[in-house]
């Protein structure tokens, strides 16, 4: 009987502290025991099963399908957001919202933000950010050049500079071309001055935010100008590309694939992302399954935001 005694004060403890909301000096003084002694019986209480600890997801959330992508993919954290449709549209929309959210609750004060700057997601992201007041950003760095179609030119340089007016910081601009002409043309632009302290910024970046592209590129990137020929996108299929992430692809296994068009890129290599601290992907859709996947598997991203479409047919794969 001793034990069903010791037992039931513990159950009397438990019941004082969680349900009835009392403090543990209080529930001590009350009883006639040490603090300490109450300290231990709460731990007792959960040791014991007397204490249980339920989390009962809201309604729209997905806590299977997080946890289910966190040991697939070996993710630190994965965000699954309600979707009615699974069409493109739809979930750019609601996994910037996310994002959005998601950014303004973990920025850190003097945070150097890279942002893959050809990223219909993050764009949306974007557009849901409320303007930050107490953490606010150092630099808002572009991680992939810009310029290609003047019709859509300004699409990266505005994605970056409203993100950093939203986030305090100063735009790090990259105003030369994403895809170059040669290898001789890149090395050239990135003799500027300017375009040269952006990328000294790499190395410096905290927090990067990033897109998943297939290898048929987006109707974004495809307007601008800025991407590889047909033939070109051809042969990297048949090195057994999947997606990329800022034009470095890679693919279905998470390797890597290298060609003579990284030489022609000016934009963060995988490298210098796979250093960085917190690296956040935003991507979902159909035809991007597979080039998703194929970027998890890289293990350069830390967080995934996604619908709960993609989530599904990520973990099935």
């Amino acid at each position: 009987m001793s034990r069903l005694n010791e037992l039931r004060l513990i159950s009397r403890v438990a019941q004082m502290y969680h349900i009835e909301g009392r403090r543990q000096a209080e529930i001590a003084q009350h009883l006639r025991l040490s603090q300490a002694t109450v300290s231990r019986m709460l731990k007792r209480a959960e040791a014991e099963d007397i204490v249980r600890t339920s989390v009962i997801p809201p309604v729209g959330t997905y806590s299977e399908l997080e946890a289910g992508l966190r040991e697939r993919y070996d993710l630190a954290e994965a965000v699954v957001v309600e979707c009615t449709e699974d069409r493109d549209g739809a979930i750019m929309a609601r996994i910037g919202e996310a994002a959005a959210h998601l950014l303004e609750v973990t920025l850190a004060p003097g945070e150097i933000i890279g942002v893959s700057s050809w990223s219909q997601t993050i764009f949306k992201m974007v557009e849901n950010i409320h303007p930050q007041k107490s953490a606010q950003a150092k630099y808002v760095v572009q991680t992939l050049g810009g310029m290609g179609d003047p019709s859509v030119q300004t699409h990266a340089t505005q994605l970056t500079t409203r993100l950093a007016r939203l986030t305090g910081a100063e735009p790090k601009l990259l105003p030369v071309q994403g895809v170059t002409t040669s290898r001789e043309a890149k090395l050239l632009m990135q003799s500027d001055p300017f375009v040269r302290e952006t990328m000294d910024l790499f190395g410096s970046i905290t927090l990067a935010i990033v897109g998943v592209g297939a290898v048929e590129p987006s109707e974004l990137l495809a307007r601008s100008g800025n991407i590889f020929s047909s033939r070109e996108l051809a042969d990297l299929a048949d090195a057994g590309a999947v997606g990329d992430i800022s034009l470095r692809f890679f693919d279905k296994n998470g390797k890597a694939v290298r060609t003579p068009l990284d030489e022609r890129v000016i934009g963060i290599p995988l490298e210098d992302l796979a250093r960085v601290d917190r690296v956040i992907a935003l991507a979902g859709g159909l035809k991007k399954t597979a080039a998703i996947a194929g970027a998890l598997r890289l293990g350069v991203i830390g967080m995934l935001v996604t619908d709960k479409f993609t989530a599904q047919r990520l973990i099935d794969l």
